[in-house]
Order: C-alpha cells, then structure tokens, then sequence
C-alpha cells in the first residue's frame, strides 16, 4: 500500500492538483494531509473543497485554526496576518466549521501524523533541528510519525540518540523511530520552488520526498489579483 502524505498546501491549488496527480501516478491510494490546508495563497475554498472531497484523514495546522475563528491574530509575521483576514472573508461557514473540528494528532494504520510537534501540538512548536525533534520522539508510540510546518523535508531518526538524515529517500528499519517533514505542497521554503510531498510505500518501508512542478504563474497570479500581498506571490518563484 502507498500513501501520499502532504500538507501546508496553504490554498495553493495549482500545486495541490499537481501533487495529487503525481500521487496518482506514482500508483498511491491513500492521501493523508498533515495541516494547514489554507492561509497565503488565493484559493482557501477551494483547497477545503478538494480536501474534503478525497475524504481523507485530516490534521489541524495553525492557519487552519486561526482561520476557523474570528479572534485576534497573534504571534504570525504581518504577512501571514494579512493572509488570514483575507482568507477568513473567502471562506463559508461550513468551511470553518470543518476546519474547526479538525483533530490535532491522528494515527492512521500504524503511523502518526501531526501538523507540528506530538509534545505539545497545540502550541504550533517548530522542529528545527534533532534537538527539537527528542521532545516528539517522546510522545510517540508508533515507528513513524509524519509533520509540517516548516515547510522544510527533514528526516529525524532515533536509534541509540536522536539524528537529522538528508537525502530524498529513507529505508524504515526495525528498533528505530522515524519523525518525518514531509515539506510544503503551497510555499516550499528549502530553496526549491517546487511542491514537496512524502511517498510512503508501507509494503516496501521506504518514505520518498517528492518534488512536482506546477503552474507557479497562475498562482502567484490569483495572489496579485485577490490584493494578497506581492510577496507572497515573489516567494513562490524562489521556494524561500
């Protein structure tokens, strides 16, 4: 069985439909989203609407939450700010309640997925690093465990201690846990301007980070054209 595991799409549909598609042909049946389904880019409806049609397993992001209620925005950068008040008017009452009732932490079959960390997943913590990355080993009970957020692919791996592992692939092996950042479908941040994915072949035990092109032009587009802010539409040519 393969599942495609993907999440801060952050209501990009051009590189959604495209992260789909590939799942698609790279013969995965089950879609698995880790978080923030909305907030920068121009079609918050939309990605809700796509999302919810897959009728796939679903966790809460940070942009999801905050942009399910009507209080103040804190702690985000001014450009996430604008972003979210924006998507708030462009997003239905139904949308929000979805959004809203989404789960923090869910296991699905024999693995995890968590929009940020599993120690306190609420708080909306970043892992940056392996450090980070020992306070969620230590809330989780299977052997792999998918998350987002930083928008950056990570292998975190612990065995006798914890370490970060580069590369696009990575081989599940027995007596070690695996703590995996399956990057940005919306707004790749690692350099790379294309839609990151996880592909996890759970016959074979191997996760593989996927890289799709999409079509940046209409969305950075639909940014300019809804009055978003002009750079969060540069941003997507950079993946920075």
């Amino acid at each position: 069985m393969k599942c495609a595991i993907f999440g801060d799409v952050h209501a990009n549909l051009e590189a959604l439909e495209a992260v789909l598609a590939d799942a698609a042909e790279q013969g995965a049946t089950h879609p698995v989203c880790i978080g923030d389904v909305v907030g920068y880019n121009a079609d918050p409806h939309e990605c809700v609407a796509r999302i919810r049609g897959l009728g796939c397993p679903v966790v809460k992001g940070n942009h999801d939450d905050e942009a399910s209620v009507d209080t103040e925005i804190v702690g985000l950068n001014p450009l996430a700010q604008e972003a979210l008040l924006w998507t708030r008017g462009h997003l239905t009452g139904e949308d929000k309640d979805w959004l809203r009732e989404l789960r923090l932490v869910r296991q699905v079959r024999d693995f995890t997925v968590v929009h940020a960390t599993l120690d306190t997943p609420g708080s909306w913590g970043y892992v940056l690093n392996k450090f980070d990355a020992m306070a969620s080993f230590s809330y989780q009970f299977t052997q792999v465990c998918f998350f987002g957020h930083t928008h950056v692919p990570r292998f975190y791996v612990k065995g006798l201690s914890v370490a970060m592992e580069s590369g696009s692939a990575i081989s599940i092996e027995p007596g070690r846990k695996y703590f995996i950042n399956v990057g940005s479908v919306g707004q790749p941040r690692d350099g790379d301007p294309r839609a990151a994915y996880a592909l996890y072949d759970m016959d074979a035990g191997r996760v593989t980070v996927r890289r799709v092109e999409y079509d940046r032009e209409a969305a950075q587009r639909k940014i300019l054209e809804a009055g978003l802010p002009k750079q969060l539409a540069e941003r997507l040519a950079t993946g920075k």
